[in-house]
């Protein structure tokens, strides 16, 4: 069964090289955190890559990225935009803040015709989680609203030097997904004790979303239907809404239109979320390949 893997690289900006946490160098070769993932991601057994971009950014992306993973893996591009909306509804003239990643996936509708996960451009997730989805879309790709989650040990996935936001999950005993809360602020207290924004206590065994989901073509239509949904809910004025997987996937639950099964894995998340990530993540890679578990250069 083919699958392919969506990367949602829509927020890299448009000054290439300066600033753009995407595409900061994270390897001994230059090597950023997609190239990485791709190569898990092939690896694993996915057959096409797909990049959610922006139109702005169309060449410029081909000439550092894509003109490269085209050599080794069939490559298509979609475009997020913020005029891309439903019949009936207009962007506010304030909006500049993109619609959120469920938009960003729904620009897939029409292109993406076989089983797909989605992952985020600047998120390392490990081999482990690329190989549990992919082997699951490929038992379970034929089945309708049967999806897949790559569930992360919360403290696996904090940052050192600062706050994350994190789809906060409730796992039963057959480890299905029963419910999900994007939940902000998240980092270890002095105190060692892990808490968000509102002060509440998460124990580091939890479960939580990377955005790294396998989903299936009719997950589209679904999509499709809750923007409208979403948008028509937009108070006015409101010009940051945001309409997120993880949260519509939360509300698809409440409904029980879907399934969702949590697949664990014990890999450690690294990213670039604040500057001073850098150089850890840079020191992560490094001792990865001392191990043997990437070449350098990567793709040799």
């Amino acid at each position: 069964m083919k699958t392919t893997l969506v990367i949602m690289a829509a927020g890299i900006g448009s000054r290439f090289g300066g600033g753009v946490k995407q595409l900061t160098p994270v390897g001994p070769n230059g090597e950023i955190i997609i190239d990485y993932s791709i190569h898990d991601a092939l690896e694993a057994g996915f057959d096409k890559i797909v990049f959610i971009i922006r139109k702005d950014i169309e060449q410029d992306f081909y000439d550092v990225i894509g003109k490269r993973i085209e050599q080794i893996c069939e490559v298509e591009y979609v475009f997020q935009s913020l005029d891309d909306l439903p019949e009936g509804f207009e962007r506010p003239a304030e909006r500049t803040k993109p619609w959120g990643t469920g938009q960003a996936v729904l620009c897939c509708k029409g292109i993406v015709k076989e089983p797909f996960a989605v992952i985020n451009a600047d998120d390392y997730y490990g081999k482990e989680a690329f190989v549990k989805v992919h082997d699951y879309l490929v038992a379970n790709g034929d089945k309708e609203r049967a999806y897949c989650m790559a569930g992360f040990i919360l403290d696996n996935t904090l940052s050192d030097n600062g706050t994350v936001t994190r789809g906060v999950c409730k796992v039963d005993e057959a480890d299905m997904l029963t419910g999900i809360v994007e939940t902000h602020g998240i980092m270890r207290r002095e105190d060692g004790i892990v808490r968000d924004e509102a002060d509440n206590v998460i124990p580091t065994g939890t479960h939580v979303s990377m955005n790294m989901w396998g989903l299936t073509p009719e997950f589209l239509e679904l999509l499709e239907n809750g923007f409208s949904t979403f948008l028509g809910n937009v108070k006015p004025g409101d010009i940051k809404a945001e309409y997120l997987v993880p949260t519509f996937i939360g509300d698809l639950l409440k409904a029980d239109q879907i399934s969702v099964k949590v697949l664990e894995t014990a890999d450690k998340w690294f990213g670039v979320t604040y500057a001073e990530d850098k150089q850890t993540v840079m020191d992560a890679f490094r001792e990865l390949i001392a191990r043997g578990v990437y070449n350098t250069p990567l793709f040799d």
